[in-house]
């Protein structure tokens, strides 16, 4: 297992994100952001933060639950649902932001438009991923990326943050077989 993100590295790749979303949405007015559940909340939880800092009013942010839309429940075990949790102004005509941890083969956020599209209908919905590991099997791309970090497929990503580990981390090990 090998280190690919220490702490610093970590607040300083959100701190660059938050300010990338703000710049390029010329602010928060419009701004939505939803969490992907586990790790993807936590995230826009503490971009919501960084921005409400800089622009000196409360973000939207919230979490949308992907577990009924994934493709792959068969394969997987059996998980609680975590709670959608939509913020006031909701998403409807709002430019929505949809946060998670690692981007890989884009199924998570195949699945996260799918649950979006219940909700209501965006403006635009745009991606932020603390890491891009390649490996796309759908046509999906981030809009913010804090780390591109290219692995082979017996890889694997290992994010820790404070709110559930601990600490702040991203690791990259091998895949046990």
């Amino acid at each position: 297992m090998s280190l690919a993100l220490p702490a610093p590295d970590m607040t300083r790749a959100i701190t660059r994100i938050s300010h990338e979303i703000l710049e390029r949405n010329s602010g928060s007015d419009s701004l939505t952001l939803l969490g992907i559940p586990t790790r993807g909340a936590h995230l826009a939880s503490r971009i919501a933060a960084i921005m409400e800092s800089i622009e000196g009013r409360a973000v939207q942010c919230g979490t949308l639950d992907i577990t009924l839309h994934r493709d792959d429940l068969r394969m997987r075990p059996p998980r609680a649902l975590m709670p959608t949790e939509i913020p006031p102004l909701g998403v409807e005509g709002r430019d929505v932001i949809l946060i998670d941890d690692v981007l890989f083969s884009g199924r998570t956020i195949r699945a996260a438009l799918d649950a979006l599209g219940e909700v209501g209908r965006p403006k635009t919905v745009q991606l932020a991923v603390l890491i891009d590991r390649g490996h796309r099997e759908l046509p999906i791309k981030a809009d913010y990326v804090g780390k591109n970090l290219p692995t082979s497929q017996g890889q694997i990503i290992r994010v820790q943050m404070s709110e559930l580990d601990g600490n702040d981390s991203v690791w990259l090990e091998e895949a046990s077989i």
